[in-house]
């Protein structure tokens, strides 16, 4: 009985704990759009700008730690130079999209991605970029760039994703 009391518990935690992971994506070299990579801390997977079928600009993606939608310090470097790109082409608007791995109920995720998509235009707001320019969405966990089952896979999923419109 103890058995399935505690396995009862655990799953609803898991459900509840929302898009996760301790592993952080950090960007590995951010003065070469071309040649960016990111990398786990337990692999290193060649990526950067252009690394999934939905991008193909000058924009890269922003990473966000376990649960959150803090911009960390290598989200905020990204952001400037996608700012430094903006203000060089001031008729393009983006499309930012928040996205989240697959843990977590499917409404949490939506709202989730929606704070990273959120922050991310904040961010960029601040930077001098024209609200006008900035469209926000959230896919939650339906477009997974990894469709792994692990932490590798989770941190690539946890971003802010720009699309130029």
């Amino acid at each position: 009985m103890n058995r399935k009391i505690n396995s009862i518990f655990v799953l609803a935690l898991m459900v509840t704990a929302g898009c996760s992971s301790k592993s952080a994506v950090t960007t590995d070299d951010t003065s070469a759009p071309a040649s960016s990579t990111l990398s786990s801390t337990t692999s290193s997977t060649p990526t950067g700008y252009g690394f999934d079928q939905w991008q193909t600009g000058p924009l890269g993606d922003v990473f966000f730690d376990y649960d959150s939608a803090t911009l960390s310090e290598d989200a905020q470097t990204r952001l400037n130079q996608n700012g430094l790109w903006l203000e060089k082409n001031a008729a393009k608007g983006v499309l930012i999209e928040g996205h989240c791995d697959e843990r977590g109920t499917s409404e949490y995720n939506l709202a989730l991605g929606d704070r990273r998509a959120t922050s991310a235009k904040e961010y960029l707001v601040r930077f001098g970029v024209a609200p006008a320019r900035l469209e926000t969405v959230s896919y939650g966990e339906e477009r997974p760039f990894d469709s792994g089952h692990n932490e590798d896979a989770w941190g690539k999923n946890r971003r802010a994703h720009f699309i130029i419109k």
